[in-house]
């Protein structure tokens, strides 16, 4: 039987501080299957990019479980099993486009030959390959996103992990990069973990929708989207039907009646 990309189980996340203490995540359990894209929405400090840094290993849970592809978190994370995206490209502005997305596999100890091969090949998936030898400040912002996405993607993750990547950007350019996800996604066949303040975005991309609560942060409500997608990952005016057709405004109606279930529970959320 093939292990859930992400199955977490009474996750619980208490920060202390001087001030006291703050539980950002209370009781919280999700599966993610391979292959599936699972977007969380809530208001801002609902604990969304704290459950993202666990399943990273970038933070740990005061109590509950966790696995990433039927390990731990650390394990996973030392098998190179995910890639993750922020909001912020984070680019390294002394290095090359090329040399940005080679930065991983440079670190896991790849021949110059392997990193280059292997990063043409996604700044090409990326539509970049002739900005390879560009630097980051020759770039735009949803062309550095672009950069940051191929770089998730350079030790070929079976998990893409990606905290509101697109939210600094316009929203032309953020429909864009949108469509360009589902291609990449459905080219990789990665499952992804996506964090967005956005409604549309959201049901846009995702084969299922996590509402959460405010904090302390627990899973409101899980909606599936079940959308005929067809060539709206590639074609614009097909993403644009997509966005117009009836199905998509129900999705959306139900994720911000979600949303808007308790007392401001709305807050810090996109409902666009």
């Amino acid at each position: 039987m093939t292990a859930h990309a992400v199955h977490a189980v009474d996750l619980t996340r208490v920060f202390a501080s001087a001030s006291g203490t703050v539980t950002a995540l209370d009781g919280v359990s999700l599966i993610v299957e391979p292959g599936e894209f699972v977007s969380l929405i809530g208001p801002s400090g609902c604990g969304k990019s704290t459950l993202l840094r666990l399943i990273a290993d970038l933070d740990q849970p005061t109590s509950g479980t966790l696995e990433v592809f039927g390990t731990s978190a650390r394990q996973s994370r030392l098998a190179r099993s995910y890639g993750i995206a922020f909001q912020q490209a984070g680019l390294l502005p002394w290095r090359s486009v090329r040399a940005n997305v080679e930065l991983p596999l440079a670190v896991a100890g790849d021949g110059r030959r392997t990193r280059r091969e292997r990063a043409d090949h996604l700044l090409e998936m990326v539509g970049l390959a002739d900005f390879a030898e560009r630097y980051p400040d020759e770039l735009s912002g949803g062309m550095q996103q672009r950069v940051a996405i191929a770089r998730s993607l350079a030790t070929s993750p079976s998990l893409l992990l990606m905290d509101e990547p697109f939210g600094a950007l316009d929203e032309m350019t953020r429909e864009h990069l949108q469509a360009q996800l589902l291609r990449i996604r459905e080219e990789t066949k990665a499952a992804v973990v996506f964090v967005t303040h956005s409604v549309p975005e959201a049901v846009f991309l995702s084969d299922r929708v996590v509402v959460m609560s405010p904090r302390p942060g627990r899973i409101r409500e899980i909606i599936p989207v079940a959308l005929d997608r067809g060539e709206s990952a590639t074609d614009a005016a097909a993403a644009d039907d997509l966005r117009a057709r009836e199905d998509f405004t129900q999705a959306l109606a139900r994720v911000r009646h979600s949303l808007h279930a308790g007392e401001s529970a709305g807050l810090g959320v996109d409902v666009r």
